[in-house]
């Protein structure tokens, strides 16, 4: 399972006092409270707005009308054409969640979204990165072409080292260990899911963590396997059971408890 990830404004001492509210808030699960801080009077605003409410529909399969809203705002606020290519590549991963979480299929809308996000932004521009790992989304989980996907998050990778994006690293990783691991890379597989989940703890991306710590389980043997389970389960708990998908993947004492 995938997520949405942004650029993790807000995690460090110093930041804007607002941002760091917000993202104390989308840390713990709670993205319609982090979302109210936000007033969408401009682009830049709106778009977190919209992202930080499209995360929560891939999260807990609720709150699709308020995405669209905000997107739609965000939309119409859009000047630049970063700003535009951000839209759409939110537009495609609202599209993507409905899609893979079974709500709707708008998979034909995800990838002529994307690709219009792919035409707006230059190669260097701060979005696109995000534009393709979310990409390698799609070719991994709706087309199921591996290969396009692990090139595509390698992309995404390299962006988002060259731009200190620690949280977008921690979902490069996870997926390219996903990737490593099916194709029975046991070592590069521990190695990439360790990472994120180390840097998803030094962010106190606590939401996160969760799914990190049952990914890098997946690649352990008896007992650190059981171990790191048993964690994610209560740190699933203690969210309330968010990630929603992520009871699929713990052992059943854990996600029905």
């Amino acid at each position: 399972m995938a997520h949405t990830a942004m650029s993790g404004t807000g995690t460090t001492a110093g930041d804007d006092p607002l941002q760091t509210a917000v993202w104390r808030l989308r840390s713990r699960a709670c993205w319609a409270d982090a979302a109210a801080l936000i007033q969408p009077l401009a682009a830049a605003p709106a778009l977190q707005r919209a992202s930080l409410l499209v995360e929560r529909c891939l999260y807990t399969e609720q709150g699709w009308a308020e995405a669209e809203d905000a997107l739609r705002t965000a939309e119409a606020l859009a000047q630049s054409d970063d700003e535009r290519g951000a839209a759409a590549c939110e537009r495609g991963q609202l599209a993507y969640a409905a899609t893979l979480l079974g709500v709707r299929d708008r998979a034909d809308e995800a990838r002529a979204a994307l690709g219009r996000a792919a035409a707006l932004l230059a190669p260097g521009a701060p979005g696109r990165a995000l534009l393709d790992f979310r990409r390698g989304l799609l070719a991994e989980n709706l087309a199921h072409a591996p290969q396009a996907a692990r090139a595509a998050y390698r992309r995404a990778h390299a962006g988002a080292t060259a731009q200190n994006d620690a949280l977008l690293l921690s979902f490069t990783w996870r997926h390219l260990a996903g990737i490593a691991l099916r194709e029975g890379e046991l070592a590069e597989a521990r190695h990439g899911f360790a990472e994120s989940l180390r840097i998803r703890e030094e962010l106190g991306y606590l939401v996160g963590t969760a799914p990190a710590l049952a990914s890098l389980a997946d690649a352990e043997t008896e007992p650190e396997a059981s171990r790191l389970r048993a964690e994610a389960g209560r740190l699933f708990r203690l969210l309330g059971g968010v990630p929603l998908w992520l009871a699929d993947q713990l052992s059943p004492p854990a996600a029905t408890a």
